[in-house]
């Protein structure tokens, strides 16, 4: 498999450490509030690069952190606990948002099939680990008490930025507004490892360590939990590219001071999905979920498409006119699939699977493109193998894809059965219709199919008889 290192900025084969098994690790949420489909676009697409993994035949194991301690409202070290900022907001402890908000995430994750990873573990239950990290930090003249706070030295480095090459004087804290510069850093890129004095008088969440009574900073946790499960050498990273810098670079930092040695051979960023006014947040306005976007009618799973038809390396822009497209996209790939669920099964013509499924392999081996993929899909409709052939092949895509193309058929086939729920103006325009065709009128029908479509309904002819899909 090629896959893009965002480390080294060009594609390369992914060759894991030990044969035939994989150590991922992805960042987790914060869970102060729901995640927001942009959030979620990452966690798609790292489900979809697992998944491929495992199809390949490789042994993964999947280590995922989850925040409910140290993340504050800027990535530099200021700004608010963004678990306190949640728990003020709702008048809850922050252990109850923790929960809550961890469960929302997870079930959020079970619309878009997205599978839970092999670990699951919160920064709050690895204190004592963070704790011996900054310890051996300390000790290796990697790290300092200033202030009361314990900081890393980026200074102590041959090379701090790994993703990007930055210029020092745009990195300068105190030119962006509303960021104070903290004084008791010896560089300007060091950051914290553990805080004992802020200006949260009322933070907390609090533990007694050899610094004084305080609690671990964000960038901590990654490596520790990494390193707990998944030991000093780890093949794959993973997360959205906001997280390259400074989120990332200083997980490598600190790592490679720990251990001594390279820390992580690859790393997988997922782009933004942005709005037509900019990147999606939840400070933004635009605060989509899951949860809207099944009030607003569609299914997670057609999220879950829309985000497959782009590269994981673009940015993906949202709007609702685009997520329409896609749902009819969708339901039309359905629509197709639907009569193969039907017909007399037959033997698998193996030449025939073996062809469609290396295009469907060579695709997501190509830096996991998604896209390509999807149109190997069209490729098996298109084919002249049989109904067996054609599903056998669907199924095992969809172990990768996520889709539940299917399932999702047979339910539209017995959805189809019933036109209860069509209005009555609808399935009058049809009847007209199905009398045009048969009298070949086929002007007058596609005058009427055209009626009907601009209804929400499109109508449509197989061997099973008329459909009629709702838009």
């Amino acid at each position: 498999m090629q896959l893009y290192n965002s480390a080294t900025r060009k594609k390369e084969e992914f060759i894991p450490r030990e044969a035939g098994k994989v150590s991922m690790y992805t960042c987790g949420p914060t869970v102060y509030h729901f995640a927001h489909i942009g959030n979620l676009r990452s966690y798609i697409m790292e489900d979809i690069l697992e998944k491929h993994l495992r199809f390949t035949g490789l042994d993964v194991k999947r280590v995922m952190n989850i925040t409910d301690v140290g993340h504050l409202t800027s990535d530099g070290d200021t700004g608010d606990d963004k678990m306190l900022k949640g728990a003020k907001r709702e008048k809850k402890t922050v252990m109850e948002i923790a929960k809550f908000y961890t469960d929302a995430f997870f079930a959020d994750c079970a619309k878009l099939n997205i599978k839970t990873p092999d670990v699951v573990e919160p920064a709050t239950g690895c204190i004592d680990d963070f704790i011996c990290v900054i310890s051996s930090l300390i000790e290796k003249g990697y790290a300092y008490e200033a202030g009361g706070n314990i900081y890393f030295d980026t200074g102590k480095l041959d090379k701090y930025y790994i993703f990007n090459d930055f210029k020092e004087e745009d990195l300068a804290v105190g030119v962006r507004e509303g960021v104070e510069e903290d004084s008791n850093k010896r560089n300007k890129a060091d950051f914290v490892l553990w805080f004992t004095k802020s200006k949260f008088d009322d933070q907390e969440l609090k533990w007694d360590s050899p610094w004084g009574v305080g609690y671990p900073g964000w960038h901590i946790e990654c490596s520790c939990i990494s390193m707990k499960h998944l030991g000093e050498y780890l093949d794959l990273h993973c997360g959205g590219i906001d997280n390259a810098f400074p989120h990332h670079t200083n997980e490598i930092a600190q790592s490679e001071a720990y251990v001594g040695h390279e820390w992580c051979n690859y790393w997988f960023h997922v782009h933004h999905l942005n709005t037509n006014s900019g990147k999606m947040s939840k400070s933004s306005g635009e605060f989509l979920t899951v949860s809207l976007l099944e009030e607003k009618g569609y299914s997670p799973l057609v999220y879950r498409f829309f985000c497959l038809q782009s590269h994981y390396r673009k940015n993906l822009v949202f709007s609702w006119d685009n997520l329409d497209n896609a749902k009819l996209t969708f339901n039309k790939l359905i629509a197709k699939i639907a009569p193969l669920t039907t017909e007399a099964a037959g033997e698998i013509d193996k030449a025939e699977y073996d062809r469609l499924m290396n295009g469907f392999v060579s695709a997501l081996d190509n830096d996991l493109n998604t896209a390509l993929a999807v149109t190997s899909v069209y490729d098996v409709l298109k084919s002249t193998a049989n109904a067996s052939t054609k599903l056998a092949l669907l199924n095992e895509f969809d172990k990768v894809l996520g889709l539940d193309m299917v399932e999702t058929a047979k339910k539209f086939l017995e959805a189809a059965d019933d036109t209860s729920d069509i209005p009555a103006e609808v399935m009058e325009l049809v009847e007209q219709r199905k009398a045009a065709r048969k009298e070949k009128n086929f002007a007058l029908a596609d005058e009427l199919r055209d009626k009907i479509s601009a209804m929400g309904y499109e109508v449509k002819e197989t061997r099973q008889g008329t459909e009629i899909i709702k838009l």
